[in-house]
């Protein structure tokens, strides 16, 4: 997919500004549970995170073969960011917003991210998310609190011993998220908007 660069992204192009990633990402998901312990040797990723999290909101989310539990990120410093990871096979999310901001020589510069509005939600699947923050009205189908994170119903499965929970269906409502890293091996944003900012726009 391209987009025809403004006058603007141009110059940030040009730029140290420029060399921001410009992720859209989806996420998703977790209720806030109590996570029993750090699980040294489960990565939320396969990659290493950047200094910055980012927002994502969505007005609903709703998916199926949900899991949950804890992990660490690590970013390129080597430096380890507790996180609770969040799996979901399937998703779709209204109303999708991302946005991200990060320091530069030319200040702080802020990508913000739309998709999936008009009735037209944006998908993904096999998303995993290292989030550090979740806010909304969950609801879940079939739900097992307090199972063991290697015996998840979802591939990704955590460290045995761990505290997880997971079930088959997942709704959430009003979905404010911040999150390290976010994954999926297909995401489809429907009416995707991109934005250049100065860093004082966010999703929530």
């Amino acid at each position: 997919m391209k987009f025809p660069k403004s006058e603007r992204v141009r110059r940030m192009a040009s730029s140290h500004a420029g060399r921001i990633t410009l992720v859209a990402v989806p996420a998703a998901l977790a209720a806030s549970v109590l996570m029993g312990g750090v699980a040294q040797g489960a990565v939320p990723v396969s990659f290493a995170v950047s200094g910055s999290q980012f927002q994502i909101a969505a007005s609903q989310l709703e998916g199926t073969g949900f899991s949950q539990y804890a992990g660490v990120a690590k970013d390129t410093a080597g430096k380890d960011h507790t996180v609770a990871i969040a799996n979901i096979k399937s998703a779709t999310l209204a109303d999708l917003c991302q946005a991200v901001t990060t320091d530069t020589p030319l200040g702080k510069v802020g990508v913000l991210i739309h998709a999936g509005g008009g009735g037209n939600p944006a998908s993904a699947s096999d998303l995993q998310i290292g989030m550090t923050g979740l806010k909304g009205d969950a609801s879940f189908g079939k739900i097992r609190i307090g199972v063991d994170a290697s015996t998840v119903n979802t591939d990704a499965k955590g460290s045995a011993g761990d505290f997880a929970q997971d079930s088959d269906t997942i709704s959430i409502k009003g979905l404010q998220q911040t999150a390290w890293s976010t994954q999926a091996s297909v995401f489809t944003l429907t009416g995707m908007s991109l934005e250049l900012t100065d860093g004082s726009k966010g999703c929530f």
